[in-house]
């Protein structure tokens, strides 16, 4: 009686060890699987911005073809093109600095951007050139795509910093080197809605 008592107790104690291990494992296992998850929605992003970067210069040459326009506007786009190009982000290393500069020079390119498209406004022989309309259709598609795609990389990473800061997954995750990704934010400003003036 008392040796079946025994096995038992090492039985459930051996029990409890291998429940308590798969758990360990399963959650760990979980881990690279989000993160992945995040990094492959990283790339969706870049492939984005890489999309507006490359219809740029196309952009740049058709509006350069006019006659007297502003050499000064022109020159902001391809330098602020050049800006948002250098910065790139290690998709394992996406913390709050890094993507505050990644955005700022993705803004800084953005609002080139609009500029020039407010300066094209004086411009009506460009505006009603085929190649210009087509360009500024493929620019606009690419905006919201952008914007799409941040907004499932925000997803993504909420689903994974979630992930590693409940209990007890947060112990493991610190341990196992996995941390927290930062979101995209909207930009400064933006919740102000713009002065319209007559």
């Amino acid at each position: 009686m008392n040796f079946n008592k025994k096995w038992i107790i090492i039985i459930a104690v051996v029990a409890v060890i291998f429940l308590i291990i798969g758990s360990i494992v399963s959650m760990y296992n979980k881990m690279p699987t989000l993160e992945e998850g995040v990094n492959s929605q990283w790339a969706k992003v870049e492939s984005a911005y890489q999309r507006r970067s490359d219809l740029i210069p196309n952009l740049v040459n058709t509006v350069k073809g006019v006659a007297n326009f502003e050499q000064q506007t022109l020159t902001g786009v391809i330098e602020a093109r050049a800006n948002a190009s250098s910065v790139k982000i290690d998709p394992t290393k996406l913390t709050p600095e890094s993507m505050q500069k990644f955005q700022q020079a993705q803004n800084g390119l953005g609002s080139a951007l609009s500029k020039l498209m407010v300066v094209v406004e004086r411009y009506p022989e460009l505006k009603a050139t085929q190649n210009f309309l087509e360009l500024q259709s493929q620019l606009e598609g690419t905006e919201n795509r952008i914007n799409v795609e941040r907004n499932k990389f925000n997803e993504e990473a909420q689903k994974y910093n979630s992930f590693i800061r409940r209990f007890p997954n947060n112990m493991f995750a610190g341990m196992f080197g996995f941390q927290k990704k930062a979101y995209f934010e909207a930009t400064a400003g933006a919740e102000k809605a713009p002065e319209v003036k007559f």
